[in-house]
């Protein structure tokens, strides 16, 4: 048998084969079959931006339905008897937990929140959790933290029951699992902005709408991780149950839901996360809270206001990561002994009787004399920074001339050369990349996902847009792969970075457009900067798993035939951690296009500009075309940046 598969797989791997051939020389067939197609091309088709007659106009199309919708939104049976009820639905569960909430005062919502982390995590987060509600109230910010909150635990529960029903189905047929998963993989890759317009477009501006679009965006997540759980159950407990005669659905009960417990609760966490994301960005339709609070300070570019609105922001975001995340670090480990095992009853009667303690003593809400006012201080820094590092610092120039350096050395001819390039060179660029790193298949999805943009009509300033993503991600890429590499050649130095990577993977996109404002004002630069700062921690944290990962057997033998440490890193490390960095590549590219559209709200201008444009001025026509655009370019994005399973295995 063993003679019969070897035989086989050097059969299979003869380099006398033209397959095999033409596998081991890809990558030079594909480089000399576009010289040569850029040469015809040149002669046939000459140059020029995307062609007049290639593009279909959707203004008119897209107003119609608009307007039949905003005319028969109060009338049609489709609105009265179906979108109607979901949105009463959705009202009236964000208005109760709401009323909840402001029933429970600041004592018990704080209480609640401290007895909780204790319960699940222990002593130090439970202190974490009321300081940090504690600060929300301090900073005057108690009420839009409540209704961000309220908002937050209706989306969160109706994405973890969406998303773990598509995820059962998912587990548990392979054929659902193979239609949901370029559904999935598409989602994955749209930009948050992406999923204001279509609930705006059924449901108006308001707190409906700004749910709804943070289901949708926070449930794939949840479908994901729980489809990944259930199919990965161990196969020898899922035989075992099927020969003591369980039934289907009591191995799914018994065996494979127990098993999948970690990654119910990772999904858990990653939905949490993702619809705090959201429902501060949903508050440029209406969702109101802390978000509101930002996007209204942002558009006076009061940074003042908005840090005193981001900081509980960042503290509501900080609380429920940890939290959910220890509970998934404690499924597995020994049972606890002591306090920690007593019951959720003791969580509840703890909340009870701090919020009777404070209606008793008068203060069921948080007193104004207890609040600090951090704005003045803020402006006042904030100013002081605008004359001394905006624009007064000698020999190296202020953060301003940084940023009207980078704009015009770096932005304007990335994006002037995009623009310059034939649309079907460019085209034949991002086939040839596709197909270098992946398949034909998912060639076949970039290049048409390219092809949509042009044929939508906004060739132009989809390219501005990708030439912020461009420059975005080189400087990510730069600043990260190398902190990444210290990182994981210095223990000190991984340990230093850790609580602050925590940090920031746990802020909300909008959060980071505060420190640039402030340092760089409103332009291209300063949204290319707030996209660098959103997608670094990413890349760091992959890049120093990858690279601490490979084998420490290897690094050994290299070490002992005389290997010096570059050697080491350049001959051994990185083309044994090339599939993390290709990952770390692809995360890059997809977080910094998600900020990059955001950053059209301080002058990023471009696809996200005329989404901001659209939702400002009722024109859904012209939002719902940049929203589509958006989600082309980010699926292209995707797929020239993420190697398949075979090929990165090749290539490792």
């Amino acid at each position: 048998m063993t003679a019969t598969v070897t035989t086989a797989r050097t059969t299979g791997l003869d380099a006398s084969t033209p397959a095999s051939s033409f596998a081991r020389h890809r990558t030079g067939v594909v480089l000399v079959g576009t010289l040569a197609l850029l040469i015809l091309g040149a002669f046939l088709i000459g140059g020029g931006t995307w062609p007049e007659s290639l593009t279909v106009d959707l203004t008119g199309p897209l107003g119609d339905v608009s307007d039949w919708i905003i005319d028969n939104r109060d009338t049609h049976p489709l609105f009265l008897y179906f979108f109607g009820h979901i949105s009463n639905a959705v009202v009236l569960s964000v208005r109760g937990v709401y009323l909840v909430l402001l029933a429970a005062g600041w004592a018990g919502v704080t209480a609640a929140a401290g007895l909780i982390a204790w319960r699940v995590a222990g002593v130090r987060l439970a202190l974490t959790a009321v300081a940090a509600f504690i600060l929300c109230a301090l900073l005057g910010m108690w009420v839009p933290t409540m209704q961000t909150l309220a908002l937050m635990v209706v989306a969160v529960l109706a994405s973890v029951i969406l998303g773990a029903v598509l995820g059962l189905a998912a587990g548990l047929s392979d054929r659902v699992f193979r239609s949901l998963r370029p559904v999935l993989d598409t989602m994955q890759v749209m930009p948050a902005f992406a999923y204001l317009l279509p609930v705006v477009l059924v449901f108006g501006i308001g707190v409906p709408a700004a749910v709804l679009a943070t289901v949708v965006y926070a449930a794939p997540p949840m479908a994901r991780l729980t489809a990944l759980g259930l199919r990965d159950a161990d196969a020898g407990v899922m035989e075992a149950a099927a020969s003591l005669g369980a039934t289907g659905r009591q191995r799914l009960l018994t065996a494979r839901l127990p098993l999948a417990r970690k990654e119910l609760l990772l999904g858990l966490n990653q939905t949490i996360m993702m619809a705090l994301s959201m429902a501060v960005i949903a508050s440029v339709i209406g969702a109101g809270g802390l978000g509101d609070r930002v996007y209204q300070a942002l558009a006076s570019v009061d940074v003042g206001a908005a840090l005193a609105a981001g900081i509980p922001i960042v503290l509501l975001a900080v609380v429920l990561d940890r939290v959910t995340a220890a509970a998934g670090n404690r499924i597995g480990t020994a049972p606890q002994t002591g306090p920690a095992r007593s019951g959720w009853a003791v969580v509840l009667a703890g909340t009870v009787v701090a919020a009777v303690v404070a209606r008793l003593a008068a203060k069921p809400t948080w007193p104004d004399a207890w609040t600090v006012g951090i704005a003045e201080p803020v402006n006042e820094a904030v100013g002081w920074m605008t004359d001394h590092l905006y624009s007064g610092v000698p020999v190296i120039g202020g953060t301003a001339d940084w940023a009207a350096h980078f704009t015009t050395w770096i932005l304007d001819p990335v994006r002037d050369g995009l623009q310059w390039l034939p649309w079907w060179a460019l085209l034949l660029l991002v086939a040839v990349l596709a197909m270098v790193i992946g398949t034909w298949r998912t060639t076949l999805t970039a290049v048409l996902a390219m092809a949509a943009i042009g044929v939508l009509g906004v060739w132009d300033p989809a390219l501005n847009t990708l030439s912020q993503v461009l420059a975005g991600v080189t400087v990510t890429l730069v600043i990260g792969f190398a902190v990444g590499i210290a990182a994981s050649r210095s223990e000190r130095v991984e340990r230093l970075l850790r609580p602050v990577l925590d940090v920031f993977q746990t802020m909300p996109q909008f959060v980071y457009l505060i420190p640039v404002v402030a340092l760089f004002g409103v332009g291209r630069a300063p949204a290319v900067a707030a996209a660098v700062i959103y997608a670094l921690p990413a890349v760091v944290r992959i890049t120093t798993q990858g690279m601490n990962s490979v084998d420490p057997v290897v690094m050994e033998s290299s070490r002992s035939l005389g290997a010096t440490g570059i050697q080491q890193l350049r001959k051994v490390q990185l083309p044994l951690a090339r599939p993390a960095l290709l990952l770390a590549v692809n995360q890059g590219v997809v977080l910094v296009l998600a900020v990059v559209v955001i950053g059209g709200l301080v002058g990023g201008g471009a696809l996200g500009y005329d989404v901001v444009f659209g939702l400002a001025q009722g024109d859904l026509a012209t939002g719902l075309v940049a929203g589509a655009a958006i989600v082309c370019l980010g699926l292209m994005l995707d797929r020239v940046t993420q190697p398949t399973q075979r090929r990165t295995e090749k290539g490792a």
